[in-house]
């Protein structure tokens, strides 16, 4: 099992400095409940239940590919507190690659070295359009809102942040997906998970 998520809940961003968020590139994301609360369901014999508000949360993150024309969604997993998943921007509409190494890799590295001196003025307000922290913002907002229909009293459903990571060759997307693919298997492996506050 990869190393890459020992710090799994953390929701201090990862975000690269002066990368453009709206371009092209494969992103793992994970979005996480406030104070990780199970609002999403429980884990059961190595399955996932999804509760009411679980449902909505897996059928809001299915429509983002609707929404969001320049998103194409890849393996995802709601958990009892938090969804994982990756998320493909693809601006071109023509479908990328599906070998995210050689070419690929070399255009993050561009990316990178041509935005990285660039200052993140924008970082205090509202994100870009159709960047990575808009479709998350608004995929949040679409849950909270039919969540609210169901449950007013509910205060706040989210963490104010989430955690990001881009893929940057193909051996990386094999393990996160191997990741997302067995999160539920070994949900109960680690002891912390048990001791959730289960809600709704």
């Amino acid at each position: 099992m990869t190393k890459l998520f020992q710090e799994k809940y953390r929701v201090k961003s990862a975000r690269l400095f002066g990368w453009d968020y709206s371009a092209d590139g494969y992103y793992f994301v994970t979005i996480c409940t406030k104070n990780k609360k199970g609002f999403f369901g429980e884990v059961v014999n190595k399955k996932m239940v999804l509760s009411e508000i679980g449902k909505i949360v897996d059928e809001e993150w299915r429509k983002t590919e609707e929404i969001c024309q320049n998103v194409k969604l890849d393996k995802w997993v709601v958990m009892p507190n938090h969804i994982h998943g990756i998320l493909i921007i693809d601006n071109w509409n023509e479908g990328m690659c599906e070998e995210i190494a050689g070419a690929y890799s070399r255009d993050v590295a561009r990316n990178v070295s041509t935005c990285v001196e660039v200052k993140n003025k924008f970082s205090k307000i509202s994100p870009k359009p159709n960047s990575l922290p808009a479709i998350i913002r608004s995929f949040k907002s679409a849950v909270t809102k039919r969540v609210r229909e169901i449950y007013s009293a509910l205060d706040c459903l989210w963490q104010s942040r989430f955690y990001d990571r881009i893929i940057y060759n193909q051996k990386e997307y094999n393990n996160i997906q191997d990741y997302i693919l067995t999160n539920v298997a070994n949900w109960e492996k680690d002891e912390e998970n048990l001791k959730i506050n289960f809600c709704v």
